[in-house]
């Protein structure tokens, strides 16, 4: 039996037009719902520094749901009609403490980048909910946040996503980041290949 794809039949909300229950449902008991999509923003290693009742407060904060009047947030939230379905985090590179600290050397890797342009944006995390998987969620939300980064005054959009050796699986956590594939069919193009499995990947608008 065929699965029916959802790509199409999307629509998309700032996280701050989104309720808090809607993204929790998101999430659920996922790797990335354990880690509330804290992995960059921590200074120190996420899972020593923080607990998961800090985590889940700390993505509240930053996403404002609930709050539609809020002039910051964090990422969209995919629904099917009302259902919410996904979860892509995406705002400035300058809101990630660990990507600029440099303990995550992926986005620098023989490259020259100012590390305070805040009008460079990135996409870090997708999540997509249990039962709708290989739907083509994750593909849906990579092309929303294009529309959406330029309509907050971003100059550029940039993801780092993993691409596996052939025949090599990776657990589902791990691709929270985004597949290859995922960037590459929403228009980004590849920049360098920092490590074996990472690529960073970008559009200049």
């Amino acid at each position: 039996m065929s699965i029916e794809p959802l790509d199409d039949k999307l629509t998309f909300r700032p996280a701050n037009e989104a309720s808090w229950e809607d993204l929790q449902a998101v999430m659920g008991k996922s790797d990335a719902g354990q880690c509330h999509c804290q992995r960059f923003k921590t200074r120190g290693w996420m899972w020593s520094v923080t607990t998961e009742p800090e985590r889940a407060g700390l993505l509240r904060e930053q996403t404002n749901c609930d709050n539609p009047k809020a002039k910051q947030t964090s990422g969209l939230v995919g629904y099917l009609d009302d259902e919410p379905v996904g979860w892509c985090a995406v705002e400035p590179r300058t809101a990630y403490p660990r990507l600029l600290s440099g303990r995550t050397p992926v986005p620098w890797k023989g490259r020259e980048e100012d590390k305070d342009d805040d009008s460079v944006w990135v996409i870090t995390c997708f999540v997509t909910r249990l039962g709708y998987r290989k739907r083509g969620v994750s593909y849906a939300m990579a092309r929303a946040t294009i529309d959406y980064a330029k309509q907050q005054g971003a100059r550029a959009l940039e993801g780092y996503p993993m691409l596996p050796a052939a025949g090599k699986d990776v657990p589902w956590g791990e691709l929270h980041v985004g597949h290859y594939s995922v960037f590459e069919e929403a228009g980004f193009k590849e920049i360098s290949h920092p490590t074996l499995r990472r690529y960073v990947m970008r559009i200049d608008f």
